[in-house]
């Protein structure tokens, strides 16, 4: 097992610990694991680590939301994903730096709990700039699990990026 930063570790590629890193058919983040990366550096080396760690050929997998911003009032910079008795969870953007903060608001037996989880998110189409810095090519995007086309109204995608063969 390795532990660290997934932008710049590096793991062995062979399930008896003899492989070396770019021995690997797959890499993949899910649930919008790319925005715990604060930083568009932290991003661009996370796809540049993925693409060291494929073998030729292999795939680059990445599931991620699509920005709420179309659900900003002008001159509003929060949006609510969850209200109910006892939870409330808001995000609140900076449009200027790709900066997003997901609140969570929590009450159990009368008291209340905060926490604030920073992220950035980060456009289809950064993402497959990124995707080329490291070498990758887009070769599928979804809207989901179940393969429905990416349109301009889709709140999530599923992108796969191919390491050349040769």
């Amino acid at each position: 097992m390795t532990f660290g930063d997934f932008a710049t570790t590096r793991v062995e590629g062979a399930a008896d610990g003899q492989g070396a890193a770019g021995a690997f058919s797959l890499v993949y983040l899910v649930f919008n694991t790319i925005m715990n990366l604060t930083t568009q550096d932290a991003q661009v080396d996370c796809f540049r680590n993925a693409a060291a760690h494929l073998e030729p050929g292999g795939r680059f997998l990445v599931e991620v939301g699509v920005p709420e911003l179309r659900r900003l009032p002008p001159g509003q910079h929060a949006v609510p994903f969850h209200v109910g008795e006892t939870r409330w969870g808001v995000d609140t953007y900076d449009v200027a730096t790709q900066a997003m903060t997901s609140h969570h608001v929590q009450v159990v037996d009368g008291r209340g709990t905060y926490r604030a989880l920073p992220f950035r998110y980060v456009w289809p189409a950064e993402l497959d700039l990124m995707a080329r810095l490291a070498g990758l090519r887009l070769c599928e995007r979804w809207e989901d699990w179940t393969r429905e086309p990416f349109t301009n109204e889709s709140r999530r995608h599923v992108s796969v990026w191919r390491k050349p063969a040769d």
